[in-house]
């Protein structure tokens, strides 16, 4: 009797760790509501699939759920404070959106397949285009496009978007924003220096070369 007591005294601290570390484990998202949020609420303006259709809005298919998940986030007022990101659509999206919804439909979103566009433009854009992504533009400044966001237009997961695929507009649209100021939750103002140092025609042709990269 003395010994089994023993025995469970023993194990009881054991017991308790494995069932305390069950309960830490963070729950797994739900894809499913994600899927549902997706078609019925995001798909409107991103499409069902995360492919958009409408020019001026992104695709979000394939992105980096890191990068996703950080927008999301910036477009919502926290603490009392101004979204980092104003966006009055996004803003109205987001304010609804738990932490577990976010990182569901970031995770759904990332695993969708993303659909490739064809580079639009003339000739000599897109030669400008392809110019800066890859070597950049030394004497003013312009760091080259495939140092962060890849060869491919893949970008790096965690850091930098994919952007291969992206709507030229939308693109140029998000580098017009960054040159102007209207956009700011670039981390270490990393775009809006390099936006500022950019061109219209610089701009217009980054937009359209990275449309046609897969």
């Amino acid at each position: 009797m003395i010994k089994r007591t023993l025995l469970l005294l023993l194990a009881s601290p054991l017991i308790c760790q494995l069932s305390y570390a069950e309960s830490a484990k963070p729950a797994a998202p739900d894809l499913a509501k994600a899927k549902q949020t997706v078609e019925t609420l995001c798909g409107a303006c991103h499409g069902a699939d995360g492919n958009s259709i409408i020019a001026v809005n992104p695709s979000l298919a394939g992105q980096h759920p890191e990068y996703i998940a950080k927008q999301l986030n910036n477009f919502k007022s926290q603490g009392g404070k101004p979204a980092e990101r104003a966006n009055p659509v996004m803003a109205g999206m987001a304010a609804p959106l738990s932490a577990e919804d976010i990182k569901g439909l970031a995770i759904y979103l990332s695993q969708q397949k993303p659909k490739p566009l064809s580079a639009k433009g003339k000739k000599e854009s897109l030669e400008l285009g392809q110019k800066i992504w890859r070597a950049g533009n030394a004497a003013t400044g312009v760091a080259a496009c495939a140092g962060c966001h890849g060869a491919a237009g893949a970008g790096l997961p965690a850091q930098y978007p994919r952007l291969a695929g992206q709507h030229p507009e939308y693109l140029e649209a998000q580098l017009r924003a960054f040159r102007d100021g209207v956009r700011a939750n670039d981390a270490g103002s990393v775009m809006r220096t390099l936006a500022l140092r950019m061109t219209d025609a610089e701009i217009k042709a980054v937009a359209d070369y990275a449309a046609g990269l897969r």
